[in-house]
């Protein structure tokens, strides 16, 4: 059986956790309900897969998605649900949305956060600590999820985030030139991160 069809199940009642400007947790409310024009301060994560040969996997996100549909953005994101440990997250979204199993997960970016309103007006508002993470796995993409996917060199990648930001998600545009300078760029360079807790 592929990674997907052991993977957990998405709860249908989805919550996605509030925090406060500290960056603690305050409350959680229905993923269904938390973006809109006026979307409050939440959790997310983002994480970059990497192959064997160096390459970095790139996902464009499905078309009835909520927020930036058929937008090109990083393997792939989401949000933890109240009291599950974020790495846990990660490997979560990594197997249901592209059917991956994932190794290696650790935080490079553990303060990340971003604002940003899509062309619909809809806002993103989200601390969101970015990983990294090894696969050896062919990737079984969620059409629901996942729109088309690419494996891609970093520094194609990179060239792409700093010359042509508006054709990948804001939040990636942002991440990946952060990613480069921490030297987060091939398949053995992601295991030098930080413990997120």
């Amino acid at each position: 059986m592929s990674p997907a069809e052991h993977a957990p199940k998405e709860p249908d009642d989805e919550r996605v956790v509030l925090m406060s400007e500290r960056g603690d947790p305050i409350g959680d409310v229905p993923k269904s309900s938390v973006h809109d024009q006026h979307t409050p301060l939440h959790l997310g994560f983002s994480s970059y897969i990497f192959a064997p040969d160096g390459k970095v996997l790139y996902t464009r996100r499905a078309l009835n998605k909520r927020t930036w549909p058929g937008v090109w953005t990083n393997s792939c994101c989401g949000h933890p649900s109240p009291d599950e440990p974020i790495t846990e997250a990660v490997h979560r979204r990594a197997a249901t949305e592209l059917g991956l199993t994932i190794t290696d997960v650790t935080c490079t970016l553990p303060n990340f956060r971003y604002t940003a309103v899509d062309s619909g007006g809809t806002v993103e508002n989200e601390i969101c600590p970015v990983f990294c993470a090894r696969t050896s796995d062919t990737v079984q993409a969620a059409p629901s999820e996942v729109l088309e996917w690419r494996w891609t060199t970093w520094r194609e990648l990179r060239t792409i985030a700093v010359t042509a930001p508006w054709l990948v998600s804001p939040w990636s545009a942002l991440q990946i030139p952060l990613l480069t300078s921490a030297g987060i760029d091939s398949y053995t360079a992601c295991t030098g991160g930080t413990a997120y807790t």
